[in-house]
């Protein structure tokens, strides 16, 4: 098949041979199409018509092949060697273009063409001359290849590389500026240690002064608590020693008595006949009753005498300045008792008092504290009483073998949930000014932290409150817990 009759067509009546070249042609996977010398399609194949959106009846016969490729009419590489005009290609495909090293007086080119597809493609053109059988170029034939996929690959590559680059770029600098700062930190660091070896020693020292501090605080705290009671202990103390005095006054009167009739009884050892005289003094002044009431007294007086013991006994050891105490085996019931006697005035007219003690065990604990502990919740319990007496129920029990609790639960006014988180905070009261200093349930607080153990509250408005204390039996067995 000659290049005449390729850009001919394939008229009626042609051989079987061109037919077959023809269809070959058609039939192509690579998008083809062929011009003559008058710029005038010639073949148009499917892949065209694929790739283009424009049909082979729509283009063959026709010289408007670039529709298919741009908006307005110029030459395509197979119009410019058609035409002669190679020297042109420049001007048509600045920097896209290049001669092909395959085909002799062939074009290479690629481009994008917004308008084929719906996002646009990037197409290779290839375009070789057509010539005759005298060399004479009679047409020419381009061939299309789709490169989109690759473009979107090279520019994606592109992308990555320079974002890449950047990328390491930033890195770098960022190094340089890490190393930078590393380096002053390393002598931060250096200054820092210095400084923490300087304030380690501050602090040591610092501990002991705050340890020293918060002894004495806690015994102020315990001798202001004395003060506020102190009226009470009197009055308390006053009550036995007031019928002791009276006891001892009547005894006198029946010990002077007493000795009267005894004189008389001495004198009627001389004379008999006073016997009348004795008997009628001894109805007077009632030796009988004397000898019932004068036991009496005496055991009333004794009794006296021990309860202002026991409350001048509790008083001081309550006072007692317990910096270097011992942790000893104690018994909480007991503690509980002498803590009740000594603040007895102060609850008593504002509740009453319930004991439900359980079978608990003897304690390892620094009794002191633990009642200094018990102190400040009565106390609490009994200024949180309305205008009615209220009632105050102290309980013990255990839990399992390792602790024993402590509750001291109130019909007073409750605590508000929004200051409940506070209560335990140093001098955070709700009292007025004067009326307490704000630290009772906070050093509480640090007496059982101390202890190992913990304190719990449960307060509703109006409905009353209760606490709980819980504290390990064994000291050692609760350091080992703690760790």
């Amino acid at each position: 098949m000659t290049a005449h009759s390729l850009l001919s067509g394939v008229p009626p009546g042609a051989g079987a041979a061109e037919i077959a070249v023809s269809e070959y042609f058609d039939g192509h996977p690579v998008p083809t199409f062929a011009i003559n010398a008058a710029h005038v399609v010639t073949h148009w194949n499917r892949a065209c018509e694929h790739l283009l959106g424009w049909s082979k009846a729509e283009m063959v016969g026709t010289g408007r092949h670039w529709q298919a490729f741009y908006k307005y009419q110029r030459p395509l590489l197979a119009d410019l060697i058609v035409a002669g005009q190679e020297d042109s290609a420049e001007l048509h495909y600045p920097g896209k273009w290049r001669r092909s090293t395959l085909i002799q007086g062939g074009f290479e080119a690629e481009d994008f063409f917004p308008n084929i597809g719906p996002s646009g493609h990037w197409l290779h053109f290839t375009a070789a001359p057509l010539r005759d059988h005298t060399g004479r170029v009679v047409g020419a034939i381009e061939t299309l290849r789709d490169v989109t996929e690759r473009r979107a690959a090279e520019n994606e590559l592109r992308r990555a590389h320079d974002n890449l680059g950047h990328l390491v770029e930033r890195r770098t600098a960022q190094l340089a500026e890490m190393n930078e700062q590393l380096q002053a930190d390393i002598r931060q660091r250096h200054l820092a240690e210095a400084e923490l070896r300087r304030s380690n020693l501050e602090l040591t020292a610092l501990n002991g002064q705050l340890l020293h501090a918060q002894q004495q605080l806690m015994q102020a705290d315990k001798l202001a608590s004395i003060g506020h009671l102190a009226a009470g202990v009197a009055h308390e103390i006053n009550n036995p020693i007031g019928y002791i005095f009276s006891n001892f006054t009547t005894l006198h009167t029946y010990f002077d008595q007493l000795l009267a009739m005894l004189d008389a009884y001495r004198g009627a050892e001389a004379v008999m006949d006073g016997a009348a005289a004795l008997r009628a003094m001894r109805e007077r002044i009632d030796l009988d009753f004397l000898r019932g009431d004068i036991p009496t007294l005496l055991a009333e007086s004794r009794e006296g005498i021990v309860r202002v013991r026991h409350i001048v006994q509790d008083l001081k050891d309550f006072s007692r300045a317990d910096i270097h105490q011992d942790w000893v085996w104690a018994n909480v019931h007991q503690g509980i008792d002498s803590t009740l006697n000594i603040v007895g005035n102060e609850v008593k007219y504002r509740a009453e008092v319930i004991k439900q003690y359980g079978d608990i065990p003897d304690i390892e604990c620094l009794p002191v504290q633990v009642n200094q502990v018990i102190m400040n919740l009565l106390v609490n319990a009994a200024h949180a009483m309305g205008a009615e007496r209220g009632r105050i129920t102290v309980s013990t029990g255990r839990e399992g073998d390792g602790h024993i609790w402590i509750d001291i639960a109130d019909s007073g006014c409750g605590i508000p949930a929004d200051i409940l988180p506070r209560i335990f905070d140093p001098f955070f009261t709700t009292k007025e000014v004067g009326k307490g200093t704000g630290l009772g349930l906070s050093l509480s607080y640090g007496i059982i932290q101390r202890h190992s153990g913990r304190i719990e509250v449960e307060s509703e408005p109006d409905r009353g409150s209760r606490f709980r204390v819980l504290l390990p039996v064994h000291q050692h067995a609760a350091s080992e817990d703690a760790g």
